[in-house]
């Protein structure tokens, strides 16, 4: 079995220590900002909102232990999921909460298992925890990716426009965004095949999470340039700002921890 430090140098280490420092603070910061604007626009602090705020720190906390290979993830990650599966049914989001309860949630624990089977959370000789030994996509296991996100995009996209086309001859909507449309069908799909290969261990999980991050930031950004922006989405706009340095730093890490070792070889 490789030790962790095998994978990662100890200059990596010290250098992960302090960035994912910044990074959790920073995400934390903007999570509980977007939470303390929803309360005030509320003008009622719910018990509901507050636990919906902790699950999004869990997601946070997740979301750094996934960029360093560290299996304890997927804790954070069931408490997320579970979270937003009650915050979802209780406002009636039927959609989401199906999504959370019956993909997200099972997907945390079969990639669990798939992460114990490739030595992550062992103890190393140095006394440590080994971290995910990451795997990479072959080319044609992208070719299958690639078609995936693609009749993705149009299957959800089509389901989207019925839905605004419904909503349209109801008059509830002045026009189709098309444009926005697509974005939110191409990142719900990324969002989904991005799981898959987070749970299996791969890489390339990155490339996918780096495309999320600047659509969304692409979308605050669409948002906070129109007329009706306010406080709130400039919020979201820094969050997915740290999400994106975070998994930037997740392919640099996860690039590491996909490299051959000796007795892979």
């Amino acid at each position: 079995m490789s030790s962790e430090k095998s994978l990662l140098s100890e200059r990596d280490l010290k250098f992960n220590l302090w960035f994912n420092m910044f990074i959790l603070v920073g995400m934390i910061t903007a999570v509980v900002v977007v939470n303390v604007l929803k309360i005030r626009a509320q003008d009622a602090i719910t018990v509901k909102q507050i636990v919906v705020a902790v699950g999004a720190i869990m997601g946070v906390v997740n979301t750094v232990l996934s960029a360093n290979g560290n299996i304890w993830t997927f804790l954070f990650g069931v408490l997320d999921v579970s979270i937003g599966a009650y915050a979802n049914y209780d406002s009636g989001n039927m959609g989401q909460f199906a999504q959370h309860a019956f993909y997200f949630l099972p997907m945390q624990f079969i990639g669990y298992w798939q992460w114990r089977k490739r030595g992550a959370g062992k103890k190393t000789e140095e006394g440590g925890t080994s971290k995910v030994r990451a795997r990479r996509l072959t080319g044609k296991q992208w070719v299958y990716v690639a078609i995936a996100i693609i009749a993705g995009t149009a299957i959800c996209y089509g389901i989207l426009y019925w839905v605004d086309l419904k909503l349209l001859e109801a008059g509830k909507i002045a026009e189709i965004d098309k444009a926005k449309l697509f974005l939110d069908a191409f990142v719900l799909v990324l969002n989904l095949i991005g799981q898959i290969l987070m749970s299996w261990a791969y890489m390339d999980q990155w490339y996918l999470w780096n495309l999320v991050n600047v659509f969304s930031i692409l979308l605050w950004t669409n948002r906070l340039m129109s007329a009706g922006s306010d406080s709130y989405t400039i919020v979201m706009v820094i969050k997915y700002s740290f999400y994106l340095l975070n998994s930037i730093n997740g392919l640099r890490i996860w690039l590491k921890l996909s490299r051959p070792q000796p007795e892979q070889a």
